[in-house]
């Protein structure tokens, strides 16, 4: 591993090396959101573009400047083949940190969401200084939901949005944190 690969590091786990991304990671952030059943729960549903991958790069490496921290990629500890994204953002600038995640749909079911939700967490408690986090999902993927739990985080309320669709939301306390936002 190189110096700057080393810097990029972020955590490890039994499995995984989770660091920062790298514009390298482009093609790979593309081959996980592109996929039209990867990107079912996300957003509206529809794949992202290049584009889209290429702006989202950028609004990572800006957190990253900002808060210090964002999207991660996730890869094999031995190989170092990128299977996933993790990170922690906070969408269109909301206070509450949520953790959001995706994998290339050939390593589904094999516990590598949870593995790398479960650090993450850890990571943003003991490493970041976050207190509280939130995960939104669709109320009927029952995958995340299980992640999720997993992970230690708790189910909290169903949201209704504005466009008639609703949202299910989880959160996770920093132990010994102070109790969280009144808006969470």
């Amino acid at each position: 591993m190189t110096d700057s690969e080393h810097a990029d590091k972020l955590f490890e786990t039994e499995r995984l090396c989770v660091r920062r991304w790298r514009e390298s990671d482009l093609p790979a952030i593309f081959a996980v959101y592109s996929d039209a059943e990867a990107m079912r729960w996300v957003g509206d549903g529809s794949p992202i573009t290049e584009e889209g991958c290429r702006q989202w790069m950028q609004i990572t490496q800006n957190n990253y400047v900002t808060r210090g921290y964002g999207m991660c990629t996730v890869e094999l500890k031995g190989s170092r083949e990128i299977i996933g994204f993790c990170g922690i953002v906070h969408p269109g600038g909301q206070p509450e940190a949520e953790i959001k995640y995706a994998f290339m749909r050939s390593v589904w079911g094999q516990g590598f969401a949870t593995e790398a939700a479960t650090a993450l967490l850890e990571y943003a408690f003991a490493s970041l200084g976050i207190h509280y986090v939130i995960a939104t999902t669709a109320p009927e993927n029952a995958a995340s939901h299980r992640v999720l739990l997993k992970a230690g985080m708790q189910r909290g309320e169903l949201q209704d949005n504005e466009d008639g669709t609703q949202t299910q939301v989880f959160f996770i306390s920093r132990p010994s944190a102070p109790p969280p936002p009144a808006s969470a």
